[in-house]
């Protein structure tokens, strides 16, 4: 891998196998070394003057991106001022997780730790180098919408990396990609570190994969989830996931595919407004006992609620009623209105969500989802977060908490705890059809350095 000069890498590997270490030095070796920083560039573009090269190699900025900021600081600062003790000169700094290394007057050689939870702190970044850590928990998107521009202007290198958690868009990386000639691409189980690796390493692998056999036999880990570490098994569970189970019957049952759009039946949607950038919305239909999901939409992270009823108005749907949550009755400080205020102007008549709480709107969804089929590509974006969708991992007890991770994979989860709130709301009256043909099928996705790779953007 670190002799590899391709731009592009995805690397799945088993847990312990040192992958957080292995970029952390990547990106240091990047910074400090002008001679292979300068093979790189000339390797991807020939044609590059002397000047051009010495101009891109004065500005080195790499990043590397956990899920949260949080993880950035406990699992990889330690790491990265480890890997840099010996290299004099460097600057450290506590509170941004940076490492400045010296170079030539009116240069600047960085490496920083980023939270994917606050990615517009990299918006603007010029980076050489990027590498997204446990790749399948970030949102999706932030690479074809953020960072994919920041790695342009430098021929920046890319890495997607990770140990797998089901068929999500880590996994995906790995498919789209493993036969390119233009990526390097690594996947390592144990069982290939287990006839490799020697030494203080192998025994620190022996003693982990012992421990973890130890909480199988006091039910405290499954055996799913140890193939899944271990032997990078895309089909087991992820770990604390609330929809786990009911997401696997559902794809045993053949319930996630291509659903189609009954022209005569009404569309329902159900919104979450929450309190990030995005407002997922759903879109259902009653057929006999099933709940059939046949659209989704999040839109930009500038829409209002304006934005999205407009280009919900696009779709040929006949439409039934419009369901979002309690808090769309709250004040706007903005335009000292409730958006059920601006909705209602628009057109869109909103019927309020009653809050019966967290667990049991969970256990109301769960519930829902024997019943439920959605379509997979469509609505892509949302299986995806219904699967990543998880209890809170408290590290100083080792245990999980009550509550959920708050991150992007909470509001679709959000959403679909109100559609299991108004399932029995949603009444089915059969109209004629419309003259409009049923909407393209899309998946979701899109990408500035590529639109096939869905897992990017």
């Amino acid at each position: 891998m670190h002799a590899s000069l391709k731009r592009w890498f995805v690397t799945v590997l088993h847990r312990r196998a040192g992958k957080t270490t292995a970029w952390l030095n990547h990106h240091v070796r990047a910074a400090t070394n002008d001679a292979w920083e300068t093979q790189r560039l000339r390797a991807l573009e020939p044609r590059f003057t002397e000047t051009e090269v010495r101009e891109l190699c004065r500005e080195r900025i790499y990043a590397h991106v956990l899920p949260s900021l949080t993880q950035a600081r406990t699992v990889a600062w330690d790491k990265l001022k480890y890997i840099t003790r010996d290299i004099p000169d460097t600057k450290k700094n506590e509170s941004t997780l940076s490492i400045r290394f010296p170079g030539p007057k009116g240069s600047n050689r960085l490496v920083q730790l980023f939270g994917a939870d606050n990615i517009d702190a990299l918006r603007g970044f010029p980076l050489s180098g990027l590498s997204l850590d446990e790749y399948s928990q970030h949102p999706p998107g932030i690479f074809g919408e953020v960072l994919s521009k920041s790695l342009a202007d430098h021929l920046g290198y890319g890495a997607f990396l990770g140990t797998i958690k089901g068929k999500n868009q880590l996994y995906q990386a790995y498919e789209a990609s493993k036969d390119d000639p233009e990526w390097f691409t690594l996947w390592q189980d144990v069982k290939v570190s287990l006839a490799t690796e020697e030494g203080a390493t192998i025994t620190a692998i022996r003693r982990a994969m012992q421990d973890d056999l130890d909480l199988i036999a006091k039910g405290l880990m499954t055996e799913e989830e140890y193939d899944q570490e271990w032997f990078l098994s895309p089909h087991a569970a992820i770990k604390g996931a609330y929809y786990s189970k009911q997401l696997a019957l559902a794809y045993t049952e053949g319930r996630i595919r291509r659903v189609p759009w009954d022209q005569a039946l009404p569309v329902f949607d159900v919104w979450d407004l929450g309190k990030g950038p995005k407002m997922p919305v759903g879109m259902f239909q009653r057929v006999g006992r099933s709940v059939q999901m046949i659209d989704y939409h999040e839109g930009q992270e500038s829409d209002g609620i304006a934005d999205v009823i407009a280009e919900l108005k696009k779709k040929p749907y006949i439409w039934g009623k419009h369901f979002a949550p309690h808090d769309i009755k709250a004040t706007e400080i903005a335009t000292g209105k409730t958006r059920l205020e601006t909705a209602d102007k628009l057109g869109w008549h909103f019927e309020v969500v009653p809050d019966i709480g967290l667990d049991d709107g969970i256990n109301a969804a769960r519930l829902m989802f024997g019943r439920l089929w959605v379509d997979e590509g469509t609505c892509a974006q949302f299986v995806e977060a219904i699967g990543q969708y998880r209890r809170e991992w408290l590290e100083s007890r080792g245990t999980f908490g009550d509550k959920p991770v708050h991150d992007w994979s909470s509001h679709p989860a959000d959403m679909l705890r109100y559609a299991a709130v108004s399932e029995e709301h949603m009444r089915v009256e059969r109209h004629k059809a419309p003259p409009a043909k049923p909407p393209r099928q899309r998946f979701a996705g899109r990408s500035a350095q590529g639109a096939r790779y869905g897992w990017m953007g």
